[in-house]
C-alpha cells in the first residue's frame, strides 16, 4: 500500500475508556491509532464510494460527491 505524501491532522473527542481499549487493541496489531485510523477511513471512503481507493483520488469529483451523499 502507498505511502500518501501529505498528512493533515484531524481532531475527535472519544471516551477515555474506549480510547484505552482502543489503544490496547492497537498495540495487540502492532499498529498506531493513527494507522488504524487511517485504514478505518479508507475502508469506509472506499465502502461508501463503491470503487477503490487510490492516493490520488485526493477529493472526489463533485457529481461522484453527489452520488454518495444522495445514495
Amino acid at each position: 500500500m502507498a505511502i500518501e505524501n501529505r498528512t493533515a491532522r484531524l481532531t475527535i473527542l472519544i471516551d477515555p475508556r474506549k480510547k484505552a481499549v482502543f489503544e490496547r487493541l492497537c498495540a495487540t496489531e502492532d499498529a498506531t491509532p493513527s494507522q488504524v485510523v487511517r485504514r478505518l477511513i479508507r475502508e469506509y471512503i472506499e465502502r461508501t464510494s463503491g470503487r477503490p481507493w487510490h492516493a490520488e483520488d485526493e477529493a472526489l469529483p463533485e457529481e461522484q460527491n453527489d452520488r454518495v451523499s444522495n445514495g
